[in-house]
């Protein structure tokens, strides 16, 4: 099994990111990074032209860090409300889950729309009422906390005959 070094010219999953060089198998790097242009091979010239890559690196994640930051403020001072149906003697029926919180931010606002299910971190459903806060790991460096209001649903009278 043949490998090789490359230079990644941007960011892949599992791999690295832009101006990190990596030692790939000779066919996953033939065949799918050089031909898609995400990466180059690791040559004595090519290893100069680190240095630009390592600087467009720290103004990506610069920004990405920035743009967190920002969403992380306007998250913390975010609040939705949910409402469970209720039977007698206050049993929920069904829970307020990861998928419920992320469309109902998505509803909330634009911005709120990157949010993605697995940045959500709820261990398991909620079928309680109450308040509680849900932690939402928007960088690697940033999380926020979101706080949810589960309330009963108003049972509607049911009429006997």
């Amino acid at each position: 099994m043949s490998q090789m070094n490359v230079i990644l010219k941007e960011k892949v999953e599992n791999l690295g990111a832009e101006a990190d060089v990596v030692k790939v198998k000779r066919g996953f790097a033939l065949n799918y990074l050089i031909p898609k242009n995400k990466a180059y091979e690791a040559t004595r010239g090519n290893l100069r032209h680190i240095e630009a890559l390592t600087k467009a690196r720290a103004e990506r994640e610069a920004n990405e860090l920035e743009s967190a930051t920002k969403l992380a403020g306007r998250l913390n001072k975010q609040r939705l409300k949910f409402e469970l149906a209720t039977g007698q003697g206050g049993k929920a029926f069904g829970s307020v889950t990861v998928k419920d919180i992320m469309e109902s931010l998505h509803q909330t606002d634009r911005q709120f729309r990157e949010i993605e299910r697995r940045q959500i971190e709820l261990k398991k459903p909620i079928k309680n009422t109450g308040d509680f806060e849900v932690a939402i790991k928007l960088h690697q460096d940033v999380s926020a906390v979101l706080k949810l209001k589960v309330s009963a649903k108003e049972a509607e009278p049911v009429e006997e005959e």
